[in-house]
């Protein structure tokens, strides 16, 4: 079997926005949601900038109508992106087709399990937050809230690639006849483990990052939840939907290079947008926008840079990273990404590389730094991971 692999839904929260639409308004009208700490308590507050979601997790839970501290924050931002993805794709009976759900998370539910770890070495209590803390149990919380844990349940927790392989194993499981929709994305919330933990590995920017510059500092981390529905050709046709693009090709490689960083030359990351190119069944000449990872670092942008060059040769597509809008959002980036390259195709527009200033020295490559209206119809979306765990995703607006 071969089948088309339609996106019909799409939700999302993060810094700049509560909702899809919230979003496109930010990206289009160029307003950041980078900011310093306000919602964690960290010795690094005034030091780091970040990319929160403005709701506190109490605002969360009133949006779902649930009661004080029931769940941790990644699940709860999942379900408010999982129920707008699934409002727009029209689906009221989840149970009607055999549908799955695959999540990418980095953290889990680490917010409430750090918040109450000492707490439960004095007196075991808060069990149902320190058992939540690994990746799988934020994705169950979201399948049991939308009625669907006993379907087709998984997580992936492949670093910064972790929604990017979600989209493509739910568009592959689609393809062979293993299942006829898929919700696919991911959540992440912020939380002292990760800002610690990237403060440590010294690529944390004191100030707005700057993707493909020469004085760039660092990455911004950020938070969001950002899902997909996508439905086979059978299920578009019977129900006349609406198809908002395809999930045309994909492709997964690893370097193998080092356990953070990608390998100097993006051989990763060649390989992975040469395989999702391969099955999309297009040359590089017919991408029209490349979302770049671009998180601003001084290894991935030099290294996303030479492997554009590499595939692309003295072709380049507008390219352009919009992590100085949302910070980069770890697992959920390819989730953001995704919507982002959807609204692009839609939209006929290519987002700006917002702070960008100076090119880097190794090679002439400029990113789109102003909104520019063109025809849109092939996005190419790279999402490079920890442990060399590179992905791209193509859509397109026909399938």
């Amino acid at each position: 079997m071969n089948q088309g692999v339609a996106i019909t839904g799409m939700g999302m929260i993060s810094a700049i926005g509560n909702n899809v639409a919230e979003n496109y308004a930010s990206l289009i009208s160029g307003k950041t949601g980078i900011s310093k700490i306000r919602h964690i308590r960290t010795v690094h507050e005034n030091e780091t900038m970040v990319a929160e979601v403005p709701m506190t997790n109490r605002d969360l839970e009133t949006v779902l109508g649930l009661g004080p501290d029931t769940l941790s924050r990644t699940p709860l931002l999942g379900i408010i992106a999982v129920k707008e993805a699934l409002d727009q794709a029209g689906i009221k009976d989840i149970l009607a087709y055999r549908t799955g759900l695959i999540s990418g998370t980095t953290v889990g539910g680490m917010d409430k399990a750090e918040q109450y770890f000492y707490d439960y070495y004095e007196s075991e209590a808060h069990w149902n937050h320190i058992n939540g803390l690994h990746a799988g149990d934020s994705t169950q919380k979201i399948a049991e809230a939308i009625g669907l844990s006993k379907s087709f349940v998984t997580t992936i927790s492949t670093a910064c690639s972790s929604a990017a392989n979600a989209i493509m194993l739910g568009a592959r499981m689609i393809k062979s006849g293993e299942l006829d929709r898929v919700i696919v994305g991911g959540s992440d919330s912020l939380s002292k483990f990760t800002i610690n933990g990237f403060k440590t590995l010294m690529i944390l920017s004191d100030t707005y990052n700057t993707p493909f510059d020469e004085n760039r500092k660092g990455l911004n981390l950020g938070e969001a939840a950002a899902f997909l529905i996508l439905e086979s050709d059978e299920i578009v046709s019977k129900q006349n939907k609406k198809v908002l693009a395809y999930v045309k090709g994909y492709g997964n490689a690893n370097d193998a290079f080092h356990q953070t960083a990608s390998s100097e030359h993006g051989d990763g990351a060649v390989l992975a947008m040469e395989k999702a190119l391969k099955v999309a069944g297009i040359p590089p000449s017919q991408v029209d926008y490349i979302n770049a990872h671009g998180t601003a670092t001084p290894n991935n942008d030099l290294s996303e840079g030479r492997a554009i060059l590499r595939v692309f040769k003295d072709k380049i597509p507008e390219f352009s990273s919009t992590k100085p809008f949302t910070g980069h959002t770890l697992a959920v980036a390819a989730g953001v990404e995704a919507i982002y390259s959807v609204l692009s195709i839609q939209n006929n527009v290519i987002y700006p590389n917002l702070n960008f200033k100076t090119p880097m020295s190794e090679f002439n490559l400029v990113p789109e730094t102003r909104l520019k209206n063109k025809e849109i119809s092939t996005v190419l979306s790279n999402s490079f991971g920890f442990g060399g765990n590179c992905s791209t995703l193509i859509f397109t607006k026909e399938g």
